[in-house]
């Protein structure tokens, strides 16, 4: 049988409180941090910016291509899928790798270092001043009730099998702000600080390589070759013609 606390106020002053403004301030500070730790001559590159809006003119077609004649539109087909001057299509062997990319560019490596670095010591330090001081602590309760599954992701740091789920432990309370703050840091900083802890966790995890910017090219450009082409006014005007009918009859 789950048993049910009664939590402390003290709890709440020392415990819950102190630990959500410190991950609020901490998110904060390290914001700004990384942001000063940027390249000042951090410019876009030219030809990124433009693939992107080929890639996006090229998807305008693709999705309102049937609003324009047949002619019309094998003519802008051809004109991005062609395979000697398309502006879609990538000739064998100029596609870059991510990873080399990066080791050739030294700028990118830095930029990277300080993003990794103005994540993981903040979190570490974090982690062991919650680890030290509230380890044990049963900081607050979730207003309704929880599976058994959510033990694990609740109550860490706690080995009572018998408390209710509902129960969340300080160290627990930690990984839920550092997790779930995104919403407010956006609130806060801007959008410009849409990229939260769990996405650059996965960048981490996945060796911080961006992906490769031709892929995007050659996948739009398989895009447009097999899409088949529609025109719709003609059955747009048989509608009209038909619902006229209709209405005079």
């Amino acid at each position: 049988m789950a048993e049910d606390l009664v939590l402390d106020t003290a709890i709440r002053d020392w415990v819950l409180i102190p630990l959500s403004v410190v991950m609020v301030l901490i998110g904060v500070l390290r914001y700004f941090v990384s942001k000063l730790m940027r390249s000042v001559s951090q410019l876009p590159d030219p030809k990124v910016v433009k693939e992107g809006q080929v890639i996006v003119r090229a998807r305008n077609l693709r999705s309102a291509g049937n609003f324009i004649p047949a002619r019309a539109f094998r003519s802008r087909r051809t004109y991005f899928c062609n395979e000697e001057n398309g502006l879609l299509h990538v000739p064998k062997g100029q596609a870059q790798n991510p990873q080399a990319q990066m080791f050739s560019d030294p700028n990118m490596a830095m930029d990277m270092m300080k993003k990794n670095l103005s994540m993981i010591i903040p979190q570490t330090l974090t982690f062991a001043w919650v680890n030290f001081f509230f380890s044990g602590f049963v900081a607050a309760k979730i207003p309704f009730p929880l599976t058994q599954r959510f033990r694990s992701m609740l109550q860490n740091g706690i080995d009572l099998s018998t408390v209710d789920v509902s129960y969340v432990s300080s160290r627990s309370w930690y990984f839920l702000n550092l997790f779930g703050l995104r919403g407010l840091f956006s609130l806060i900083l801007g959008e410009e600080n849409a990229m939260d802890d769990t996405q650059r966790m996965m960048q981490m995890q996945m060796g911080g390589f961006g992906a490769d910017p031709t892929k995007n090219l050659s996948a739009e450009k398989d895009g447009l070759d097999i899409i088949q082409h529609e025109w719709v006014l003609p059955k747009f005007e048989q509608r009209a013609e038909a619902v006229l009918r209709k209405l005079v009859s």
